[in-house]
């Protein structure tokens, strides 16, 4: 008789720790793009196109909350927002730089037939 999941104990992972803050389809390149550093909402939208509005928006409230970026509101009118890395967020620069380095030398194979 096979075990029920509520059955095995939980072992913390840092791996799943880290990818419940990272993971997704559109955080990791969010936070790519701000590893260049801080950026307004808009430009984001146009360096990811097709991120929607509300994805977006979703996806920045999620890693604030997680306090990987800050969101600073400029008071102007019409106001304007800046999304940039905390100290926490800049501390995943390592990864990306990594994921980067790795892209490089095999993301071209995706395409690729195995």
């Amino acid at each position: 008789m096979r075990p029920s999941l509520k059955d095995i104990p939980y072992v913390w992972c840092p791996v799943e720790a880290t990818i419940d803050v990272i993971g997704g389809k559109w955080k990791a390149l969010i936070l790519f793009q701000l590893t260049q550093g801080p950026c307004r909402f808009n430009a984001l939208r146009r360096l990811l196109p097709h991120v929607t509005q509300r994805m977006m928006t979703l996806q920045l409230r999620a890693l604030e909350e997680d306090g990987i970026i800050s969101r600073t509101v400029q008071e102007t009118v019409p106001p304007k927002v800046e999304y940039a890395l905390t100290e926490r967020g800049w501390a995943l620069a390592p990864i990306f730089e990594a994921m980067t380095l790795w892209g490089q030398a095999h993301g071209a194979r995706r395409s690729e037939p195995a």
